[in-house]
C-alpha cells in the first residue's frame, strides 16, 4: 500500500484542533469515541481485531475527525491514502463507516502478513509500522523503520491501546430470537433486529 509518511506531528495537532472545533462531531475525544464505537466494534467482529486497537489507531491518526486530510493526502478517520481506499472498496473516505471498514480490512491484512512473528508485541509494532510507513519500509529494514515519526506513531498508538476501554462498561444485550431462543451477548452486531420479549405462543 501507499506510503503515508508526511508531516505527522503537524497532522496530529491539526486533527486534534479540528476535532475540537466541529460541534457536530460531538466535542471531546471520549464522546467522539462513543459516536463511532458501534461501527468500530462491528468491523472488529467481522475482521477479527480488537476494537480497542482500532480506536487507538483512529485516535492517533485523526483524533476522531472524519474530515481530516494529511499533508501526504491521507483522508478520514483512519487516514487512508486514495489508492489504499480504492483497494478496499472505499468510495467515500469521509464516510465514517466506509473509512473504518477500509482501515480495519487493511489492519487485518497486515495482521495476516505478519502472523508468523512469534512475539505478540513485535508483531503489533510491525503492523503499526506498515500502516504508517508502508509494508515496503518494514520489508526494507526487516522490522521497524528508523523513521522518528513512525516510531513516535507506534508509541502513541500503543499508549492509547494500553489504556483504552478499561473504564468503559461492557454493554450486555438480553433478547429473544424469532424462533424463541433466549440470547445474552456483548456482541452488538449479533443483537441487530432483536426482540425484547419472548415471542407469543401461537
Amino acid at each position: 500500500m501507499e506510503r503515508r509518511r508526511g508531516v505527522w506531528s503537524v497532522r496530529w495537532a491539526a486533527a486534534v484542533c479540528l476535532a475540537a472545533a466541529i460541534p457536530s462531531e460531538g466535542g471531546s475525544l471520549a464522546r467522539l469515541r462513543e459516536t463511532y464505537d458501534l461501527v468500530v466494534r462491528e468491523a472488529a467482529f467481522r475482521h477479527n481485531l480488537d476494537p480497542r486497537l482500532i480506536h487507538a489507531v483512529i485516535q492517533a491518526e485523526s483524533a476522531y475527525n472524519r474530515w481530516a486530510v494529511s499533508s501526504a493526502g491521507a483522508q478520514g478517520l483512519m487516514q487512508l491514502m486514495p489508492r489504499t481506499a480504492a483497494h478496499y472498496g472505499v468510495e467515500d473516505p469521509f464516510d465514517a463507516r466506509q473509512n473504518i471498514e477500509g482501515g480495519v480490512k487493511y489492519l487485518n491484512d497486515l495482521q495476516i502478513l505478519y502472523g508468523n512473528e512469534p512475539d505478540q508485541v513485535a508483531r503489533l509494532k510491525k503492523i503499526l509500522a506498515a500502516y504508517n510507513a508502508g509494508q515496503e519500509a518494514v520489508k526494507k529494514y526487516r522490522g521497524i523503520p528508523p523513521y522518528a515519526e513512525t516510531r513516535t506513531y507506534i508509541d502513541r498508538v500503543l499508549s492509547v491501546y494500553a489504556t483504552a476501554g478499561f473504564r468503559r462498561k461492557t454493554v450486555i444485550v438480553d433478547f429473544w430470537t424469532s424462533d424463541g431462543k433466549h440470547i445474552v451477548t456483548n456482541v452488538l452486531s449479533i443483537a441487530a433486529g432483536r426482540t425484547a420479549a419472548p415471542p407469543k405462543a401461537g
